[in-house]
């Protein structure tokens, strides 16, 4: 089966064709006597409004906020989809859902997903041409332990975490990856709390930093902070215990062969852990900056901050209470707004204006060439990233603009997604009914999507179908039924 899927991403991921993406960016915009380094952390499940300055009033990051006084802020960003391993190919590839390798989430037994073959050209890869020492920190998701898809044979130097967002599930694991070797957690055996995972690899983060600060480096922080489970440790939930009532009880799975398996604990105070969990997710982010301002690499150092997709409901997890989404509608799972629309902020100093913000539209495709403008590096040519360098150099005149964005999404009957401009196409139970009717919305005038007027723009909506026929590539892992890419009406 993998065999034959490697053969359908050689053809898809041919290398032979590459290009120069640095074309339309000024010499002297981007420092090529000195390569800047990448910091790109990756929150998990953290909703749109989760932060002070995209709109969260229950509680304070000011760490971030901080970050985002000091660059821009992106107000239409996308994730590359609506769960995890999906969104992190995107990221790692340059394409949507709809050509990436992994368009869902797929399990490999014990442990581990379905993995990204070894044809498959990554971001990190792309920092490795150039030179970079790269590193790894948190949650992978896209290959097993020691498959083609692991991250030490995807362009990573360094990783350590969690393999498999099954067991990044939970927050005591018995065990992490220190690249290829298993890590034992003799403390965390049975019911032990000895080690909180998200501490663990938070120190790695920084001795990663710490040893390569006189190299250009790219450090992907992946935290698994906030998804479900919602656990802390009682000297930080101490601080939060009480704030917010009314709290919600989450009955969990607390024993047996499944317990620390990837269902979640019990938690009788979800609200207040929520709290602490994003307490402890914006401390590490200001310890991030710290060290880089202490190993004297601030001022050449790109740090950027956001989210794999929207915000979870399981585990205990209450969006609603938090106003996760904000003004969005959908939750994780969801192709509407708030399914994928997340927080991006980027933090270049001398480069990117402080307290900046803009209303560009991008997505998790982006970033790759994006930094391969940043770097002048060779890239494949058949990707659907645009780069938004121009946008973050403030040079707006020259950015181009997507002709559209597309997502699917192969659990909850089938999903699909359409952004052009600001209409929004949203298509659910496409593997039950490949008719199904089409939404439209305009994100203009209604960004929480509360008004369908497909009725309304019959040729918009023709040309939103038409957009969904041809944007995808048939895969023979992650299936959709052929009616609905090709005689979709």
């Amino acid at each position: 089966m993998i065999k034959r899927f490697i053969g359908i991403v050689l053809i898809g991921l041919s290398l032979v064709a590459c290009k120069d993406r640095s074309q339309n960016i000024k010499k002297d915009d981007v420092e090529t006597n000195k390569k800047p380094n990448i910091i790109y952390i990756l929150a998990d499940d953290l909703g749109y409004g989760d932060l002070n300055c995209y709109g969260q009033t229950k509680f304070s990051t000011p760490n971030i906020d901080k970050l985002a006084s000091q660059g821009v802020l992106f107000t239409q960003h996308y994730s590359g989809s609506t769960v995890c391993a999906p969104s992190r190919s995107c990221l790692m590839t340059g394409m949507h859902t709809g050509h990436t390798v992994i368009r869902g989430n797929k399990e490999i037994q014990p442990e581990g997903q379905y993995p990204i073959p070894d044809s498959t050209y990554t971001l990190a890869e792309m920092f490795k041409t150039k030179g970079y020492v790269t590193g790894a920190f948190g949650k992978w998701g896209l290959g097993f332990p020691n498959s083609e898809g692991d991250p030490t044979k995807q362009g990573f130097d360094t990783f350590f975490g969690y393999n498999c967002q099954r067991l990044g599930h939970n927050y005591y694991p018995r065990h992490l990856w220190s690249n290829n070797d298993s890590i034992v957690l003799e403390g965390n055996k049975g019911k032990g709390t000895e080690t909180y995972a998200p501490k663990l690899i938070h120190e790695k983060t920084l001795e990663f930093i710490e040893t390569n600060k006189n190299n250009p480096f790219f450090l992907c922080v992946a935290s698994i902070i906030p998804h479900a489970e919602l656990v802390v440790p009682e000297e930080e939930l101490k601080g939060f215990r009480g704030e917010y009532s009314p709290e919600k009880i989450f009955k969990g799975v607390d024993d047996g062969p499944e317990y620390r398996n990837g269902p979640y604990a019990s938690q009788k105070e979800s609200h207040a852990t929520f709290a602490a969990m994003m307490y402890i997710l914006d401390r590490q982010v200001g310890e991030i900056m710290e060290k880089v301002k202490a190993s004297g690499i601030e001022k050449n150092t790109v740090i950027v901050f956001t989210s794999d997709n929207g915000p979870h409901q399981e585990g205990g997890a209450d969006p609603v209470y938090f106003n996760s989404n904000g003004d969005l509608k959908g939750f994780k799972r969801d192709l509407y707004e708030g399914g994928i629309r997340v927080p991006m902020i980027v933090k270049w100093p001398g480069k990117i204006k402080a307290n900046s913000k803009t209303d560009h539209i991008s997505a998790f495709w982006d970033v790759l060439p994006t930094f391969s403008d940043v770097l002048e590096a060779n890239i494949p040519k058949n990707i659907d990233g645009i780069s938004f360098l121009p946008t973050l150099l403030n040079n707006t005149e020259k950015q181009e603009k997507h002709e559209y964005l597309y997502w699917e999404f192969h659990e909850k009957g089938g999903r699909q997604a359409v952004r052009k401009d600001n209409w929004k196409a949203v298509k659910y139970d496409v593997l039950k009914n490949p008719d199904a009717p089409l939404e439209l919305y305009d994100l203009s005038k209604d960004i929480g999507e509360e008004n369908n007027v497909a009725n309304e723009y019959p040729e918009i909506v023709k040309e939103m179908k038409l957009i969904i026929r041809r944007a995808r590539t048939p895969s023979s892992i992650f299936t959709f039924k052929q009616e609905t890419y090709l005689n979709s009406k």
